[in-house]
């Protein structure tokens, strides 16, 4: 047992540790020197080494002690960690107010407070009695990763509040979300010195996420990452505050680092959109990268009141400005081959820094897009980050073309596998029809073994590259071919008996799939869950399908000749109809067991629905099912056959064409209701 006078000095050596960090990190305002911080730290480190009983989780010697993980925990978060809606131009700003002031009651008094929106990677952090316990990734929004010992290594981020003396006293259980970055000196410095080891990193974003999500902490560690937190998700125990701007005031005085100096509190709207434009100019002037501001009504009770719609909050919005954009020469276009066979073409660029990243290529979209911007090898092109993210070629700068461009068309054939590329007509895209296509595969495969197709567990795409990069798998229907390498398998790294037990297991408990998930994991062009259900519905197993004439499956409700041309063109290929053939041999479902008789008593019997939009409770395949178990169909698309169209927040063509036809339209609530009808 370590002596009294021990423990209270470790105590003592931590609060002094984590304060002069607090000074340091965050306010960026040292009371000590380097020399000085170093000698108590390892005066820390030599007492707990001594007494090891004495470490606890939030001491400051832990920020970069752990082991690589396996790989992270999923962990559910306490609410939904939403994203924002986004307006661009004054216009929309007051449009957004206009549309949440109809939902509160007329003369209810509204602040504003506007808020830097950094780029960086959502995290979620709970404190319990003060202390760190677990940090997480913004995931889907319900479910994250568990990164507890990366955010450990971040300087910037309490293991334990509050961190001064005088601030307010931690509650017993509080979750706050912010934003893990990396400040751009920062990553200049990073960059320049991973360069000199042969290492390229493009953007402060994604090396701080590629940091975060590594399984080895001490990796975590080497980077300068840093963290800003903005909100209070859950708060026990204690009276939270009232507003935003309290709350923001409120973490910093816990220890967090928080962007106070960049927030401003409006209660004049006017004010507020004057800000939002004129801020154009300064956010490049921040430390860190941002993409936008963000706009939240300060009284937290309101936020109740206002609610969702979607995933997005009522009660509060980002502002986004223009991409920016550079100039830069085009070096060549290369051609790319996406999982379901499209040829895309993409830009190969002479980099260009824009937007806080490094720009080498771009998406040139289609064929026909290069035409008709007249986009030529060796153009001086401009560039633009779509929503500052994907890097986008505009067009070329005509005037400064010296005559050496060159004109471009698309290969006639897969620049992969050599099969003839197709176009079909009416559509921009041209295909390589062949499964087997090597550069089609390992997605195909990814896609095959997917949760909407054959969901088979403890596959994914770092097996599907794996196993692709081995040559145990050369076509999907390989899958099932795996146990025969069992040996193989072992010798892999990191695959010992129960794993690849597991695995062998999963694959041969997927053969009892039903045929539509087979049906959908072979990637036919516009044929995923719904289509396949109703596809088979029809014709019953995939042999019947695969002998469909286009007229045959154009006269099916919900299926247009854009989707019976694709089906027919997967079937009439060689190299898909031995993959079929396979599979059948292998003993999958390939047909659905024989047609119950339609239970008419059902509410929905017979009805058949067309989905659009976002609806307030239900995903499309929480509502998709529902009305099947009562007895409707869904299609994918609106004809003067649709008994209703199911319609949410931002519906889009389906709702037009619906008016049109004069087909119903009802929201989520009639449903319910149609529902009760019994």
């Amino acid at each position: 047992m370590a002596p009294p006078d021990v423990v209270k000095r470790v105590e003592q050596l931590r609060r002094l540790i984590n304060y002069h960090s607090y000074r340091y990190y965050v306010l960026a305002q040292p009371e000590i020197s380097d020399e000085e911080y170093d000698m108590l730290f390892r005066e820390l480190q030599r007492l707990e080494s001594q007494y090891p009983e004495l470490i606890t989780p939030d001491s400051p010697t832990q920020r970069v002690g752990a082991p690589p993980a396996e790989g992270f925990a999923k962990v559910r978060h306490p609410a939904p960690m939403l994203s924002l809606g986004n307006v661009t131009s004054p216009e929309e700003l007051r449009a957004w107010k206009e549309r949440y002031e109809k939902l509160l009651p007329e003369g209810t008094k509204v602040s504003w407070v506007v808020e830097p929106k950094i780029d960086g990677l959502t995290v979620v952090l709970h404190y319990e009695n003060g202390v760190f316990t677990l940090g997480a990734t913004r995931g889907d929004g319900i479910v994250g990763e568990d990164i507890t010992n990366n955010l450990r290594t971040i300087r910037s981020l309490p293991l334990h509040i509050p961190l001064t003396e005088d601030g307010p006293d931690a509650p017993p259980r509080l979750v706050v979300r912010g934003e893990a970055y990396m400040a751009k000196a920062e990553f200049e410095r990073f960059q320049t010195e991973q360069a000199k080891l042969g290492n390229k990193f493009t953007s402060p974003r994604n090396t701080a996420a590629g940091a975060l999500r590594n399984l080895d902490p001490k990796v975590t560690a080497s980077r300068p990452l840093d963290v800003l937190v903005y909100h209070i998700v859950v708060i026990e125990g204690a009276d939270g505050p009232a507003t935003q701007w309290e709350t923001l005031h409120y973490l910093r005085d816990l220890g967090f680092p928080v962007a106070l100096a960049y927030c401003r509190l409006f209660d004049d709207f006017d004010a507020l959109v004057d800000y939002c434009v004129g801020w154009v100019d300064e956010k490049d002037k921040l430390p860190f990268e941002v993409d936008g501001l963000v706009i939240k009504i300060n009284e937290l009770a309101l936020h109740d009141v206002l609610g969702f719609v979607g995933k997005d909050p009522r009660w509060a919005v980002a502002y986004k400005y223009p991409a920016a954009e550079a100039i830069t020469r085009l070096l060549d276009i290369v051609v790319e081959v996406g999982r379901t066979g499209v040829l895309t073409p993409r830009a190969v660029l002479e980099p260009v820094y824009l937007a806080g990243a490094t720009i080498s290529s771009a998406t040139l979209h289609n064929a026909d897009y290069i035409a008709e911007k007249d986009i030529r090898i060796g153009d001086m092109v401009i560039v633009r980050r779509a929503g500052e993210v994907i890097p986008q070629v505009l067009g070329p700068v005509k005037e400064l073309r010296t005559g050496d461009e060159k004109v471009w068309r698309m290969p006639e054939r897969c620049p992969s596998c050599g099969e003839p590329v197709v176009r079909y007509p009416g559509e921009v895209a041209y295909y390589c029809e062949n499964t087997a296509c090597p550069a089609q595969l390992v997605r195909r495969v990814e896609f095959f073994v997917s949760r909407p197709a054959m969901d088979i567990e403890g596959f994914g795409p770092r097996q599907a590259r794996l196993f692709y990069e081995r040559g145990f798998i050369k076509e999907i229907a390989d899958i099932y071919t795996l146990k025969e390498r069992r040996e193989e398998l072992l010798a892999l790294e990191g695959y010992g008996e129960k794993k690849v037990n597991n695995l062998l297991n999963a694959i041969e408990a997927s053969k009892g799939q039903p045929a539509t998930r087979v049906l959908t994991g072979l990637g036919i062009r516009f044929v995923g869950p719904i289509t396949a259900e109703l596809l088979l519905n029809h014709f019953r197993s995939i042999d019947a399908l695969a002998r469909a004439t286009v007229e045959a499956l154009s006269a099916l409700e919900g299926v247009g000749p854009r989707i019976a041309e694709s089906v027919r063109a997967w079937f009439s290929h060689p190299a898909n109809q031995r993959t079929v053939a396979r599979l059948t041999s292998y003993g999958l479902q390939m047909a659905l067991p024989e047609e119950e008789k339609p239970a008419e008593a059902l509410p929905l019997a017979g009805k058949i629905f067309v989905l659009t939009g976002t609806l307030p409770t239900w995903t499309r395949q929480e509502a998709t099912e529902i009305i099947k178990r009562y007895g409707g169909k869904v299609t994918s698309s609106v004809s003067r056959k649709t008994d209703y169209v199911l319609a949410g927040e931002n519906p889009g063509s389906k709702l037009q064409k619906a008016q049109q036809l004069g087909v119903p339209i009802i929201s989520e609530e009639d449903l319910r209701r149609m529902i009760q009808q019994q």
